[in-house]
C-alpha cells in the first residue's frame, strides 16, 4: 500500500506526463509527423522532413516535444537516428478519458439486448 505522499507524487507524475501529451497533441505539426511515423514507422530526420514545409530545425523542434512526451522513442542505426511512434500514452489518455465512458455505453447496449431477449422469450 502507498502512503499519501507515494501516492501524490505519482499522481503528480502522471499529471505532467499527460500534460506533455497533451501539449504535443495540441500542435498539428506535430499530429502530422505522428501520422507519418503510424504510417511507416522507423524514419530518419531526412525522411520526416520530406513532404513538410517545415525546415529541418522546426521539425527537430517538434520531434523533441514528441520525444519529451513519450510520444517518439528514438534508436540509433549506425550514423542514422530512426524515429518511432510510441502508441502507449495515447492509450493511457484513452482509457482514463475516454476508456471508461465507453464500458457505460456498452453496458447499457447490454442492457438492452437482455431486456429485448426477455420480451421476446415472453
Amino acid at each position: 500500500m502507498l502512503d499519501n505522499a507515494t501516492l501524490w507524487l505519482h499522481i503528480y507524475i502522471m499529471a505532467t506526463n499527460e500534460d506533455n501529451v497533451f501539449k504535443a497533441l495540441a500542435d498539428g505539426s506535430r499530429r502530422a509527423l505522428l501520422d507519418r511515423l503510424r504510417v511507416c514507422n522507423g524514419l530518419t530526420l531526412n525522411e520526416l522532413c520530406e513532404g513538410h514545409e517545415m525546415t529541418r530545425q522546426a521539425v527537430t523542434k517538434h520531434l523533441a516535444v514528441l520525444e519529451a512526451a513519450d510520444l517518439v522513442v528514438t534508436k540509433w542505426r549506425g550514423r542514422e537516428k530512426l524515429h518511432y511512434l510510441n502508441p502507449v500514452p495515447i492509450n493511457e489518455i484513452y482509457t482514463r478519458w475516454i476508456g471508461k465512458f465507453e464500458r457505460g455505453r456498452l453496458q447499457a447496449l447490454d442492457n438492452l439486448k437482455e431486456a429485448l431477449e426477455e420480451d421476446r422469450h415472453e
